[in-house]
């Protein structure tokens, strides 16, 4: 079992003829005990830290398959229309083949209609595009933050320098 700073402040030594000085082994103890309290602390801290980021890990793992997801449906919704527009145009084929010099103008009437709707699928297909980047962009701009760059360079020393100080001032 891990000993404690409550452990470390009431052990007692047994005394002997000639023995350990007993102020100095109290002093040492007594410091031992604070930095024993302080890398408790510090790992109560970091236990502490670990988790956050593990929930914002969970958090980023669920942007990500919502990310996934859609890029699927998105992809499913292309396929849909590529293979509409094939049988649409089989459909045409069949239709001038039996049906000639009528069938013909009504083909090119329909062939220019389906232009048109392609034109619009590309144009929407093209804002799809652009605003799925942004959004990518936009996460990715989140992973570049600044404020990753600054967790990783977090100084814990200077930190805990940073909190005696304000108790000291705060004990004045």
């Amino acid at each position: 079992m891990a000993l404690t700073p409550q452990d470390i402040h009431n052990k007692v030594f047994s005394r002997g003829f000639r023995g350990y000085d007993e102020d100095e082994v109290n002093e040492f103890l007594e410091q031992v005990m604070r930095d024993y309290e302080a890398v408790i602390e510090e790992r109560d801290r970091l236990k502490k830290e670990l988790e956050s980021r593990e929930e914002q890990v969970t958090h980023f793992n669920s942007i990500e398959s919502t990310l996934q997801q859609s890029i699927v449906i998105a992809q499913e919704a292309a396929d849909d229309v590529r293979r509409n527009a094939t049988q649409e145009g089989k459909l045409i084929v069949k239709e001038a083949e039996k049906n000639a010099d009528r069938i013909i103008n009504d083909a090119l009437a329909q062939s220019r209609k389906i232009t048109l709707e392609i034109d619009d699928l590309k144009k929407q297909s093209k804002v799809f595009r652009n605003r799925f980047r942004l959004l990518i962009e936009a996460q990715l701009e989140l992973l570049d933050a600044e404020d990753w760059d600054a967790l990783m360079h977090y100084d814990i020393e200077a930190n805990l320098a940073e909190m005696a100080e304000r108790e000291e001032r705060e004990d004045e």
